[in-house]
């Protein structure tokens, strides 16, 4: 199997040879990268990722050098939120072993293995209310970190870093949109009505002038959970190659995935708790994030096409997806149209 072997040469590559793996075992779940977990005969635990072939029509223009954002989000999350510490890495694509990273191995199960449990283990409602405040304050305290080189992906893959978020994420939205042309992705209204009407709303990204550390994929499966009933805890936030450095706001978007931020009171108040003010949802908030709703959701409607997603997977996604995407647009409409 060639991401054994490909895993093989780059463990080999720094001196962890077969005599030092007491296991290995490919971690599934994800949709981009391969990953291993590798127990050294010590005990310890290491992640390794291992990104695709850079072959063209298999990736979208953002995903370029994904592993060089997430290599960034935990350097620079260490000490402000529990991530894995970067080990090894190989950014390079032209290096002989290409690109790789290698981790420590984070405690704790998926969230949402850990609620979706059958057993008396479950989740109470109490412990993820709990949890969810906890997660607030975490956030805040990622969140304040920043970059004073920029905005935008530290990958440069959709331009350089600038002094704009409006540049930096009309950019990012122009690269989606123009994937969705390449590929031809079936979204609910044509590419050049989606990009006229960001445009028009473009304005209210000039609010934002700090770039803020931003995961944009905190959904339950990038967050860990360890420890038993009663006494659990956020064990990682894993999985950091989506990261970009802008609006703090834009985190809200998985963080809520399909639902609204505004009624999570658990999480908001530990927000507030870690940054020492409310989140206040006022309209400029609002069409922040309706905007990261759509850049979000565009890119979960394009990706099934250089995924080559299933037929039941692709009708999923339009079914899941698509209206999300409309309901933001429609939000962008209507702000634009009230001016609120």
């Amino acid at each position: 199997m060639q991401a054994d072997a490909t895993t093989t040469a780059v463990l080999d590559s720094v001196g962890l040879t077969e005599d030092r793996i007491a296991a290995r075992a490919r971690l599934t779940g994800g949709t981009f990268n391969t990953v291993f977990r590798v127990t050294l005969t010590d005990g310890s635990d290491r992640v390794v990722k291992i990104p695709p072939p850079a072959t063209p029509g298999t990736l979208m223009g953002y995903e370029r050098d994904l592993l060089v954002n997430e290599a960034t989000f935990y350097t620079c999350a260490d000490g402000s939120a529990p991530v894995p510490r970067v080990l090894h890495s190989e950014l390079d694509p032209a290096a002989p072993t290409g690109p790789y990273m290698i981790m420590s191995a984070r405690p704790g199960l998926p969230w949402h293995e850990v609620a979706g449990s059958a057993s008396a283990d479950a989740l109470s409602g109490a412990e993820e209310r709990r949890l969810r405040t906890e997660l607030g304050r975490i956030v805040a305290r990622l969140h304040t970190v920043t970059n004073p080189a920029g905005f935008g992906y530290p990958s440069l893959a959709a331009g350089p870093l600038v002094p704009s978020w409006r540049q930096a994420f009309t950019a990012m939205t122009d690269a989606v949109l123009a994937d969705a042309d390449t590929y031809r992705a079936r979204l609910p209204r044509p590419t050049a009505g989606i990009r006229a009407l960001l445009a028009a709303a473009s304005p209210v990204l000039d609010d934002v002038t700090r770039p803020a550390l931003v995961h944009f994929d905190l959904w339950q499966g990038n967050l860990l959970v360890d420890g038993g009933p009663g006494a659990r805890t956020i064990g990682g936030i894993v999985d950091g190659e989506r990261m970009f450095w802008g609006d703090p706001v834009a985190d809200f978007v998985s963080l809520a995935l399909f639902g609204n931020m505004e009624e999570d009171g658990d999480f908001l108040a530990g927000y507030a708790d870690g940054s020492g003010r409310p989140v206040v949802f006022d309209a400029s908030v609002r069409l922040r994030l309706a905007l990261y709703r759509c850049y979000l959701y565009l890119i979960m409607l394009v990706e099934t096409v250089p995924r080559r997603a299933s037929r039941e997977e692709l009708d999923q996604a339009w079914a899941d997806v698509a209206p999300q995407l409309e309901s933001a647009l429609t939000d962008v409409e209507s702000a634009l149209r009230t001016g609120d």
